[in-house]
């Protein structure tokens, strides 16, 4: 629910600072590695709209999916996981190259 409400502020402090009256839809980037629930999320962001100028707004979740590069044999590829098998070798040892974001990309106000 926090994550919801940050998101409907920054929602609002945007609306604010260009004197809009309704925010229409929130676009947010979010990755597979993120550890948010996209259901969960959206369920929230309702609830967090109540009450302002967000109500009714929509929330369109951008899928960014995980990616590695292995430590041993520098092949890259997408996990779901923060543990997972190299693909090319079996190493367990990787590096997340991307899948953590979690970030507001845009926000259509009127």
């Amino acid at each position: 629910m926090s994550i919801a409400i940050n998101i409907v502020d920054i929602g609002l402090e945007t609306a604010r600072q260009h004197k809009a009256n309704k925010i229409n839809e929130i676009v947010v980037e979010i990755g597979e590695l993120s550890g948010v629930v996209p259901d969960a999320l959206q369920f929230c962001y309702e609830s967090a709209c109540r009450g302002t100028i967000a109500k009714g707004s929509g929330l369109t979740l951008l899928h960014i999916p995980g990616k590695a590069t292995c430590e041993q044999c520098n092949a890259r590829f997408e996990t779901k996981t923060m543990v997972a098998d190299c693909p090319e070798c079996g190493n367990l040892v990787f590096s997340i190259q991307g899948g953590r974001e979690l970030k507001v990309k845009s926000i259509n106000v009127d």
